[in-house]
């Protein structure tokens, strides 16, 4: 297997994931974090009408990817959204800005999904949502996803399309058996409940979260076999798997629970969806594949984040400290990755952290999409209208979502919008520190 070394001690495995395992591993991602993670949060914001978030969001979704496939059969690459970046607006501000944005919202990504493991699990034990032991677990699945990690890609790839294929089948014949003994009637979609334009919205902003796991497709790049075919083809097979998935699981759970039960359960709503009609062995079941789905999301993710990092690393548009480590330079972005990870995971609560990870994804997309369009979609051959379009839905779910939670949680906004100032301001005293010290090396040589 060629493996590719750059001067940074980055090692690449040309070649070493396959079409399957590439989408086994956005599936994993997206699957993950969307109907575990998300289903009682998007409820709580679009009422009755979630099911239909789901479809908003992957509708939003197709416009997105199609920058992303454009890019990715024009210039595949390992660390691929930060090369993008790059192509867009070289190495400034921008370019290091937003691709800690999206590094940060799927680190955010990694702790909801670790948060909702330990959700799930607590199901299986006579212990309170509020639990310490929520957060624990969820560390202890962070750490389980860096051991993995360190096993290479081949083990991870084999490992994602077995998990795959088992939270799949078992989500379909959850959906089936939900569906099936629902009788069609779907009684909370129309709840009493309504749900406002704004809170709509602002739900399928969160859904966005529930598929933007084709990008971690993108950051495997070259490591894919025949990138500039696979790499857009895995991200369609995956988002379209996704899509048939959620809208089935979302009718099923909306058949089973009325909308205040859902909103209750939202951090663990499949389990409880699945124990009026089949009872306390379905709720086994469906924690199963929980912890599977999970399992999988966070290690497919860990693996595809800390490459992104290398990469930013090795673009010197961040700067790296080994602090005595030893290993190559991806070694030490897995390890800074799932520390942060952690940290988030112990310290914000599901409903945050959801929300966060959309601003920063929601932003670092529509400078992607801007960039395309000001600079290189004679390139590549994207549509204009369709860059425009993509641009505007992310806008208008961007805007509701900040609406809602400005209005619920003000205390996140204030978050959110320091954490775009440390990004930019840092990145900005970054590159200006680093330009001033090149300037001065080579006045003195």
């Amino acid at each position: 297997m060629p493996s590719n070394t750059d001067d940074k001690g980055n090692s690449y495995e040309s070649g070493s994931l396959s079409l399957p395992g590439a989408v086994a591993m956005g599936t994993g991602v997206m699957i993950g974090a969307g109907i575990f993670a998300l289903t009682g949060q998007m409820a709580e914001q679009a009422g009755g009408l979630f099911p239909l978030a789901f479809l908003s969001a992957a509708v939003v979704t197709a416009f997105s990817a199609y920058s992303y496939v454009k890019m990715s059969d024009a210039h595949p690459s390992a660390g691929g959204i930060a090369m993008h970046l790059k192509k867009c607006y070289g190495e400034g501000t921008i370019t290091a800005g937003c691709s800690l944005l999206m590094y940060f919202s799927m680190v955010i990504n990694e702790s909801l999904v670790a948060r909702t493991f330990g959700a799930y699990t607590l199901q299986l034990f006579d212990a309170p949502q509020d639990s310490w032991l929520v957060p624990a677990l969820g560390v202890g699945l962070l750490l389980l996803a860096f051991a993995v990690n360190l096993m290479g890609n081949q083990w991870i790839g084999g490992m994602s399309m077995v998990t795959a294929v088992i939270k799949i089948g078992g989500i379909a014949l959850f959906a089936g058996i939900g569906l099936w003994l629902s009788g069609g009637s779907f009684a909370p979609v129309t709840s009493a409940k309504e749900a406002s334009l704004t809170g709509f919205l602002a739900a399928t902003a969160l859904g966005i979260l529930a598929y933007k796991g084709f990008t971690t497709i993108t950051n495997d790049g070259d490591e894919l076999v025949e990138p500039k075919k696979n790499v857009s083809l895995a991200i369609v097979i995956s988002i379209g798997i996704c899509v048939a998935t959620y809208a089935l699981v979302a009718l099923a759970v909306a058949g089973s629970l009325s909308l205040d039960e859902i909103v209750a359960a939202k951090d663990y709503v499949l389990a409880e969806a699945a124990r009026p009609a089949l009872g306390e062995a379905a709720v086994y079941f469906t924690v199963g594949l929980a912890i599977v789905a999970t399992i999988s999301g966070v290690i497919a993710s860990v693996f595809a984040v800390s490459r992104m990092l290398a990469m930013l690393t090795q673009m010197e548009l961040v700067p790296h400290r080994h602090f005595g480590m030893p290993g190559d330079v991806q070694k030490h972005t897995l390890v800074y990755t799932v520390v942060l990870a952690i940290v988030l995971t112990i310290f914000f609560d599901l409903s945050r952290i959801a929300a966060l990870g959309a601003f920063f994804y929601l932003v670092m997309d529509i400078a992607m999409h801007w960039g395309i369009f000001r600079s290189l979609r004679e390139e590549i051959g994207a549509s204009g209208p369709v860059l425009l379009t993509a641009i505007g839905l992310d806008l208008v779910v961007l805007g509701a979502l900040i609406a809602v939670k400005g209005a619920a949680d003000p205390w996140l906004l204030a978050i959110g919008a320091a954490g775009f100032l440390l990004i930019f301001g840092g990145e900005r005293w970054f590159l200006g520190w680093k330009h001033g010290e090149s300037a001065a090396a080579e006045t003195t040589s």
